[in-house]
């Protein structure tokens, strides 16, 4: 019946107002009705009153009743107010009638016709001289209100219907406008989600004017399409880079067979060699892929255990020494005071360091030096800090080098650089120990990279 959020909050919005507005009016006409009638009562009594002590004062100055100026007030109140008296002595006998003046007055059509159904109520008053009963006063008027009274009621109650007419318009007009300001904000989240699911990645949700509430969302929906369209720039650029670190050794590979092939090259030994290191690149190529895939797994499970961050270091030691010797690059491995516990998958942490050091050692100069040791300054986590004497990166370089394929130096030799994979399965591997990992690089400088493991799960 009402399928679209605005027009459900228009609905219960003109609901709670129709409902307040119908409430407040009845109570307002209810509690006007109720103190015009208290007040037309007391004005009445008020009326009947002076009557009362004007008899009772004409009577004690004449010894009894006399017309003057009594009557006159009757007449005056008959003639006005539709007050009647009928005034009795003490024996009962009627000495003064206004009532008969009703009968006259509508003869001469000189008041208001009578309403339908309408009452007449009476009501008796004793009349006391000196402690003594003198006679008695019957005031007569109708039930409810009379004449001009009724008019001003009924003028009020038009004013009233007339203020709840326009409050019911107003209350239709704002809940209008207040609906399609709330559910704008939804309107234009909903277009945008449209056109991210047709991958128009550069949608983004204006914020202004937008609710709080409704911010937030519009902020993370654009924090969202920002990933998604980072993302689609890394899978071009991921594809693309994939199709050359292929092209290359396919290419040599298919021009040296087709050279055996076509009787061009004798297969000596040499040659096969050659072709033989173009085939195991693309095998390493592969198994960095296979590795980055088990790496980035969701699903992936570490076999925790807690580990002694001294005992880590001379394992890498005893594992690199050899490779840094070999080139004439020293390794130093500074000691740590205690002993530092800590909880991560082992194998996935040599891993780890490993990587991180095969780059300080492939990018440092014979003669230089790399040097690792345990850090401690943060709190909760434990800390390996790889510092090299390399080349060092540009720091526009450094948010990008964890991305498949990402090398600064575009004229860098591949051979050298590797497949540009192996710091994406380390952010994959620390990502999955929750950890963080801290670089800092100046060019012809060197590159510290810190490696933050949390003590416990």
């Amino acid at each position: 019946m009402l399928p679209t959020l605005r027009s459900k909050i228009l609905f219960y919005l003109v609901l709670i107002s129709m409902i307040g507005i119908v409430i407040v009016s009845l109570f307002i006409q209810y509690g006007f009705e109720e103190s015009f009638n208290s007040y037309i009562e007391r004005n009445r009594e008020k009326k009947i009153d002076r009557i009362i002590t004007e008899i009772e004062k004409d009577y004690t100055k004449h010894g009894h009743f006399t017309s003057d100026p009594v009557y006159g007030l009757l007449h005056e109140h008959a003639m006005t107010d539709q007050l009647y008296f009928q005034l009795y002595d003490r024996l009962g006998q009627i000495q003064m009638d206004s009532s008969n003046i009703r009968g006259m007055l509508n003869s001469f059509g000189l008041t208001a016709p009578s309403r339908t159904g309408e009452e007449w109520h009476s009501t008796s008053y004793t009349l006391t001289v000196n402690n003594q009963i003198v006679g008695k006063l019957v005031a007569i008027y109708p039930e409810g209100l009379i004449d001009d009274e009724y008019t001003f009621i009924q003028t009020i109650q038009l004013y009233i219907l007339a203020a709840v007419c326009l409050t019911i318009v107003l209350a239709i007009l704002f809940s209008m406008i207040f609906s399609k300001k709330l559910t704008s904000g939804l309107q234009k989240l909903s277009f945008a989600a449209d056109e991210l699911q047709q991958h128009n990645l550069d949608i983004r949700i204006p914020l202004k004017g937008l609710p709080t509430e409704v911010k937030q969302i519009a902020i993370s929906f654009n924090k969202l399409a920002e990933s998604l369209a980072k993302e689609e720039v890394l899978r071009k650029h991921f594809t693309g880079d994939l199709a050359h670190e292929l092209r290359t050794p396919l290419a040599t590979l298919r021009s040296q067979i087709e050279a055996f092939q076509d009787g061009v090259w004798e297969p000596t030994p040499q040659r096969l060699q050659t072709t033989h290191e173009e085939l195991m690149r693309l095998v390493r190529l592969v198994n960095e892929l296979e590795k980055l895939l088990a790496a980035e797994n969701p699903q992936i499970r570490l076999e925790k255990i807690e580990l002694d961050a001294g005992s880590v270091l001379a394992a890498l030691w005893e594992m690199f020494f050899p490779l840094f010797k070999e080139k004439g690059v020293h390794l130093h491995i500074e000691e740590h005071a205690q002993d530092e516990m800590f909880e991560a998958d082992k194998d996935r942490l040599m891993q780890i360091l490993s990587n991180i050091l095969n780059n300080a050692l492939k990018y440092t100069p014979v003669g230089k030096d790399v040097t690792i040791s345990i850090q401690t300054d943060k709190a909760g986590f434990v800390g390996f800090r790889i510092q090299d004497e390399g080349s060092g990166m540009a720091d526009e370089d450094i948010p990008h080098i964890f991305e498949r394929f990402y090398r600064g130096d575009k004229s860098r030799d591949r051979k050298t650089g590797g497949v540009g994979i192996g710091l994406s399965i380390v952010k994959a591997l620390m990502d999955a120990h929750k950890g963080i990992i801290k670089v800092k690089s100046k060019p012809n400088k060197g590159t510290s990279v810190t490696l933050w493991f949390p003590q416990e799960d």
